[in-house]
């Protein structure tokens, strides 16, 4: 297995990774991420997990490809390190590895891994289009590209809480002002073209918290974040007083207990591979 290379870097990420944005990370799983692509891992991949966060998901894909395969989940984050370095021995797993790296500029023997993976990572990127060449590069001949990026733009809920809407707006505004794009979803087919990949499949899958254990949850993680994570801080950048922070997360709270609650989180979704 080739070495994973940390280079320094600005990563700029909008959320942050306090405890309040990796709880919500870390209930992400393989089931409910990585169907779009899961057929396509044998037993004893390589597979390269950027962005991985927590390391739910790779956790997952390690039990997948089974003790013949190696799984190496890679984030910019000391602290979303330590947490997945944490799983990883809560559950036993001391394969799988997890290394601090900038994702912008990873170094790395070509061709290395047969998946080369990325979840919600790209609309955070000021140029996904290179980091998606990296992808490509670290991917051997016959192996896959597999990304899966949220779209902001599509979202929908009801009922109309007005902390939702200006959570919306300032998510967005602050994303963009960090030089990422929110409705990545929607544009990853013309990055991984421009990146020189080819497409196999192009396709989406949503996230929906309706009923009421699932609308409590993601409306007490989102308020949260709304309090104790970057969200915050970039938000009092432009401006916004902390007590307009406190009635957004308030509305996320009520928004959680409404019986009414639904909210679609719609997710864009490539399988690339080199030429």
């Amino acid at each position: 297995m080739t070495a994973i290379t940390p280079d320094p870097g600005t990563a700029s990420y909008a959320p942050g990774h306090q405890p309040s944005v990796l709880a919500s990370h870390a209930a992400r799983t393989a089931a409910n991420s990585c169907a779009y692509f899961a057929d396509r891992v044998p037993r004893g991949a390589r597979v390269l997990d950027l962005g991985c966060g927590p390391g739910s998901i790779t956790l997952d894909l390690a039990e997948m490809v089974g003790p013949e395969g190696q799984v190496v989940g890679v984030d910019f984050s000391p602290a979303a390190i330590d947490a997945a370095r944490r799983a990883a021995h809560a559950r036993g797993d001391s394969r799988t590895r997890f290394v601090v790296a900038d994702l912008d500029e990873l170094g790395g023997e070509p061709e290395t891994f047969d998946v080369v993976y990325a979840q919600q990572v790209l609309q955070h990127l000021g140029d996904p289009v290179a980091a998606l060449r990296t992808m490509g590069r670290l991917c051997r001949s016959g192996g896959i590209v597999a990304v899966r990026d949220a779209d902001y733009g599509a979202m929908a809920w009801f009922p109309e809480f007005a902390g939702l809407r200006a959570w919306h707006e300032l998510y967005c505004a602050s994303a963009r002002a960090l030089g990422g794009e929110p409705d990545a979803g929607r544009r990853l087919n013309a990055w991984v073209r421009a990146a020189g990949l080819v497409v196999d499949a192009a396709t989406s899958s949503v996230w929906t918290y309706a009923t009421p254990d699932t609308a409590r949850w993601w409306g007490g993680s989102q308020a949260d974040r709304v309090e104790t994570s970057s969200f915050a801080d970039h938000a009092r950048a432009r401006g916004v007083a902390s007590e307009q922070l406190a009635a957004i997360a308030a509305d996320w709270r009520a928004w959680g207990e409404d019986p009414d609650a639904w909210f679609l989180l719609p997710h864009g979704e490539v399988v690339a591979r080199r030429p």
